[in-house]
């Protein structure tokens, strides 16, 4: 069951998001005769199923709970974990700027926690499919759980394997969309280019700049153009009308994050042309100050 529905009451099988009155979230997948055991009482599935979403109800212990349906970003941010995953103030953005949407094929190297694998399998929705690539088993095992949890596990398939040897989608070329969530992105532009569609679309995510100048050369080097780089940062208000503020801590940079499109040689070629004519337009027009000039406007200044 997918984690948004239009239904207005809960039904076995749906995934349920139960807070209580000091926030404390649980997930779980409303199944009958189960039951939810928290430090505040029991709640025991059969009295959920039906109630009404943002309904309260109560623990066997009398404690107040409010029975929501998750957002996407709720499974997301509640997602198990063993790695750093993606918030989603990126996935957002990445999702958006990367055209991914129904029915397309989107492939994803490495598979970490499955949070953006989660986010892309929805992105897709039933008719489309996403290939998540990772060398280690016990972090695609993780990933399988947590997109099962979010019902979304039939959109996508776990591939163990080093990708240096390349994608299987290579040969179809058919690729939509490709992101790169690995140490040494650089390392699989050949690979990535080979698997994309000519003008699919390339995403990639790194913490440090030195990684990102590294990963620019890669790209050019392997045949993709529009490249941009850029960050995001959310800052959220405290919510009381007659003291509306900034909260106190941010979430701000999470990572440095790296778009382009897969482009045919030729393509390549015109757009290299047109760089280099700038570029050498540009240093014939730069004007240099001579020293002494220099030391004039400052002694104006002074």
């Amino acid at each position: 069951m997918s984690p948004t529905t239009s239904r207005t009451h809960a039904q076995a099988g749906d995934i349920a998001m139960l807070v209580s009155a000091q926030n404390k979230r649980f997930l779980v997948r409303l199944t009958p005769d189960h039951k939810l055991e928290t430090h505040r009482g029991i709640l025991p599935h059969n009295d959920l199923i039906g109630q009404s979403w943002g309904s309260r109800v109560r623990s066997h212990l009398d404690s107040p709970f409010v029975l929501i349906q998750p957002t996407l970003a709720d499974l997301l941010m509640e997602t198990r974990r063993n790695t750093q995953i993606m918030y989603p103030k990126d996935i957002g953005f990445i999702l958006v700027t990367m055209g991914i949407g129904p029915g397309q094929l989107v492939i994803e190297a490495g598979s970490g926690s499955g949070s953006f694998t989660t986010a892309l399998a929805h992105a897709v929705g039933p008719q489309g499919r996403v290939v998540s690539y990772d060398i280690r088993p016990e972090m695609q095992r993780l990933a399988l759980k947590n997109v099962s949890l979010a019902g979304l596990a039939e959109r996508v398939t776990f591939k163990e394997k080093d990708i240096l040897a390349g994608f299987d989608e290579a040969g179809e070329g058919a690729a939509d969309a490709l992101f790169l969530d690995v140490p040494f992105p650089h390392e699989y532009a050949a690979q990535a280019h080979a698997a994309l569609k000519p003008g699919g679309s390339f995403g990639s995510i790194l913490p440090t700049t030195n990684q990102v100048s590294t990963l620019l050369v890669a790209l050019k080097r392997a045949g993709f153009a529009f490249i941009d780089v850029c960050e995001t940062m959310l800052r959220y208000y405290k919510t009381v009308p007659e003291r509306l503020r900034p909260t106190d801590r941010m979430v701000a940079h999470t990572g440095y994050l790296i778009f382009a499109r897969s482009v045919l040689p030729e393509a390549g070629e015109l757009l290299n042309q047109e760089t280099s004519r700038r570029r050498g337009k540009a240093m014939q027009s730069e004007d240099i100050e001579p020293a002494e000039d220099i030391e004039q406007d400052e002694d104006e200044r002074a």
